[in-house]
C-alpha cells in the first residue's frame, strides 16, 4: 500500500494527489493509529471516511479505498452521482458481498492508483453488499450498473487487487509499462 502512495506522490500534479499525500502524512506523521473498540478509534475512522470522501471528490473520482492511502483498514467510500446530481455518498466499513448476478456488464475503469490509465472491465451487473456505515449501523445494499462496479472495484483494493487484475495479461502489461515509463520521466524531471 505504501508503494501506491509513493506512485501518487511522485506523479502529484493536481490538488487531489496533494491531498492524498497530506492525508497520509496526517495519519502516519504523528504516530497515532486506530485502536479497536474505543471512542477515539471510532471518531478517527469517521474522520478518515470524511477525509477520503473529500479527497475522492477533489480527484475527481467516484471511489476510494483506505489501502490506496496506506491505511490497512477495510474501508471504502463511493459516490457515483453525476455532476448535475446531489452527492449520494456511501461510506462502508468491512463491506462484504452477499451475492452477485450471473449477468455481467463491461465498463471502462480507471484508478487513482494508476493515474490516467483505463481499461474495459467485465464485472457482475448487480450485487448485494453488507457493511457498517459511519455510525456503526449494519446495512445491506442492492446495487447495479455503475454503483455495483464502483463498489466491486473499491472492494478489490481491500484484497490487494487493481482493475488491471481483471483484464488480459497483454493489456495489463501495456498499462504497467506505460506507468513505469511515466514514473521514470517524473523522477527524471524532478531531478533536473
Amino acid at each position: 500500500a505504501l508503494a501506491v502512495v509513493a506512485v501518487i506522490v511522485v506523479s502529484a500534479t493536481n490538488d487531489a494527489n496533494l491531498h492524498l499525500w497530506q492525508l497520509f502524512q496526517r495519519l502516519f506523521g504523528d504516530g497515532e493509529g486506530f485502536g479497536d473498540g474505543d471512542q477515539q478509534a471510532c471518531s478517527g475512522i469517521v474522520q478518515l471516511m470524511a477525509d477520503m470522501l473529500e479527497t475522492m471528490y477533489l480527484a475527481p473520482g467516484i471511489g476510494l479505498a483506505a489501502p490506496q492511502i496506506g491505511v490497512t483498514k477495510r474501508i471504502i467510500v463511493v459516490d457515483t452521482a453525476g455532476k448535475d446530481e446531489d452527492p449520494q455518498p456511501y461510506k462502508m466499513v468491512n463491506p462484504e458481498l452477499l451475492g452477485v448476478s450471473e449477468e455481467t456488464w463491461i465498463h471502462e475503469e480507471g484508478c487513482l492508483s494508476l493515474p490516467e490509465h483505463y481499461a474495459d472491465v467485465e464485472r457482475p451487473e448487480r450485487i448485494a453488499v453488507r457493511y457498517l456505515d459511519e455510525t456503526g449501523t449494519r446495512k445491506e445494499l442492492e446495487a447495479d450498473g455503475l454503483l455495483a462496479t464502483c463498489i466491486q472495484h473499491e472492494m478489490d483494493h481491500l484484497d490487494g487487487l487493481l482493475f488491471v487484475d481483471h483484464i488480459s495479461a497483454l493489456k495489463r502489461n501495456m498499462i504497467l509499462r506505460k506507468l513505469t515509463k511515466s514514473k521514470k520521466l517524473d523522477l527524471a524531471n524532478a531531478a533536473e
